[in-house]
């Protein structure tokens, strides 16, 4: 019998995995609202046109949460699919990761809600914030519990109500962004690499590019925050796209060097669905092949923390990713984030 052909990868984690537990993605989900905002509807909001939308964003469309669909309401949706898909019932979940910028009140943590709603007695929970970055951190704090065997089930979710600190009269952020929710579960499965490496970085210096200046210590709400509109979200475009796409590759270039493996080894790229423009720009650099990059960004814009989530989970559900495949996650969100992930899937 013919011995099975190596792997033409390696696993960076290895050298430390001295007990051989691996973390691996069992179960993807993801929800978004039943209301569609298109751009023809944009139009009659502010002065812009489908055609200017398409042409610099690549954006068709995107989905709203209703009034009373908090951010707790979709990651709960998004993550109880997953558990399906992996078998996981709520009684297993030993912590809930919530990657979020939008979050239903300062504190409680939007994880809290979300253990509550699950019934995850057990589970501790936590959110992070690391914007449009936020599931691939939340992908790599989890996976150290896992390997760290400190947590058997972990489940980490990007979710998103962006639609409550978009200023809906300025027509050059309001047709970007989204409302959604993402949700992976990790663990142990023998036998496979699962997680290879995560690439994560930070530049506080670019943090004024893409913020929202309200509604912390620094300026806490009161009538004059919300009359000068400091509660919405503010983008420098022009500076924030150069930044993203330099980020962007050089995440995804240093984790492809440290597992070994070319691009064209990558079976499905899935970049963070922030442009049309961006993915492109980075598909190029990266040398990815048209059909390596998923794409859903003309249907749902950027939901930041839960893009690639929902993507992945899309990415699977339509079988553009099977076992064994190479896959990179790459992303790019204010503070500045940026972050890339290898998975064996």
């Amino acid at each position: 019998m013919t011995a099975p052909a190596p792997k033409k990868f390696k696993n960076p984690r290895a050298q430390y995995n001295f007990q051989g537990r691996t973390c691996s993605i069992t179960g993807v989900g993801s929800y978004v609202p039943e209301r569609v905002l298109t751009n023809a509807e944009l139009e009659k909001r502010v002065e812009t046109t489908d055609e200017w939308i398409v042409t610099r964003t690549g954006i068709r469309e995107r989905r709203l949460a209703a009034k009373n669909e908090c951010t707790s309401d979709m990651a709960t949706q998004a993550a109880l699919r997953a558990m399906k898909r992996a078998g996981v019932t709520a009684e297993q979940l030993d912590l809930i990761i919530v990657a979020t910028v939008t979050p239903d009140m300062v504190f409680p943590s939007t994880a809290c809600l979300v253990q509550r709603k699950l019934g995850a007695r057990r589970a501790a929970g936590f959110d992070l914030e690391a914007a449009c970055s936020g599931f691939i951190y939340g992908l790599e704090i989890g996976q150290q519990f896992i390997m760290s065997r400190t947590y058997d089930t972990v489940l980490v979710i990007g979710a998103e109500k962006l639609s409550t600190i978009v200023n809906w009269k300025d027509r050059n952020t309001c047709v970007l962004f989204g409302d959604g929710a993402g949700a992976a579960i990790l663990q142990n499965r023998p036998q496979s690499h699962g997680l290879l490496t995560a690439v994560m970085g930070a530049d506080g210096d670019k943090a004024d590019l893409l913020c929202v200046p309200g509604g912390g210590s620094r300026c806490p709400a009161s009538s004059e925050s919300v009359a000068a509109g400091l509660h919405f979200l503010r983008m420098e475009g022009r500076e924030t796209f150069k930044s993203a796409v330099q980020a962007m590759c050089t995440a995804a270039a240093e984790a492809m060097r440290r597992c070994e493996i070319e691009i064209s080894q990558i079976k499905c790229v899935i970049p963070h669905q922030a442009n049309r423009r961006i993915i492109d720009a980075v598909g190029e650099r990266l040398g990815a092949r048209p059909e390596q990059l998923f794409i859903n960004v003309d249907r749902y814009g950027n939901t930041s923390a839960a893009s690639v989530a929902i993507a992945l989970d899309e990415a699977v559900d339509s079988g553009r990713i099977q076992r064994g495949d190479l896959v990179l996650l790459v992303v790019f969100g204010g503070g500045l984030t940026w972050g890339a992930a290898v998975i064996e899937w």
